[in-house]
């Protein structure tokens, strides 16, 4: 939580975000500390996907399980490669679908937290097309892990009012970039296996 107790809230242009609210939501994300922002579909909850003690933290504000694996957003291949084996069947998958609605499920480099991985082995990557989600993500230089910003058995929200609602002044900073159209989430793909294995059919079809 911020110093103060209180809830930074910052508004972005979504279609071309400010580089000083984007700094500033980096930062504290870098410090340890959750930031939810707009995607393409709904408000996420972000942490940087390095700091352990961030992600539980995202993990008990939403009531989640920690032995469930979280995917990560990217700015690109190059990042990607960074927490995970990208093959080439991966980085065609990228070329053709990225940015999109596409979370490819590889193997993780050794320094992934494991409560990024559950202890799998294993790591969902995916780069956004929202103006915001990547922005925060280069901003910050490294992946950002982004549930949607809802507790367990709530619905996803669409509104940084929503956000609010739900998790009143538990956050560090909201980046209200307006309303977010909602729909189906990212189709997951596993490539540790062959064939590929579908394990969420979402926006992109295979």
């Amino acid at each position: 939580m911020t110093a103060g107790g209180r809830t930074r809230l910052l508004r972005v242009d979504p279609s071309s975000p400010e580089r000083a609210a984007l700094a500033a939501a980096a930062a504290a994300l870098r410090e340890g500390g959750v930031v939810a922002f707009p995607t393409e579909t709904f408000y996420g909850l972000g942490a940087a996907a390095r700091l352990a003690a961030a992600v539980r933290r995202v993990f008990a504000l939403k009531g989640r399980p920690e032995a469930k694996p979280v995917l990560l957003l990217v700015d690109g291949v190059a990042m990607a490669e960074s927490v995970a084996e990208v093959t080439g069947e991966a980085r065609a998958l990228m070329a053709r679908h990225w940015p999109g609605a596409l979370t490819l499920v590889l193997r993780a480099r050794p320094g992934v937290p494991g409560e990024v991985t559950a202890g799998t082995g294993t790591v969902g990557v995916r780069l956004s097309p929202h103006p915001v989600a990547r922005g925060l993500v280069a901003a910050l230089g490294e992946p950002v892990i982004a549930p949607s910003a809802n507790p367990g058995g709530r619905e996803p929200p669409t509104s940084a009012a929503a956000v609010l609602a739900y998790f009143g002044e538990a956050l560090d900073l909201v980046l209200d970039g307006g309303a977010t159209p909602g729909g189906e989430p990212s189709t997951v793909l596993d490539l540790t296996v062959t064939p590929p294995r579908l394990l969420r059919q979402g926006a992109v079809r295979l």
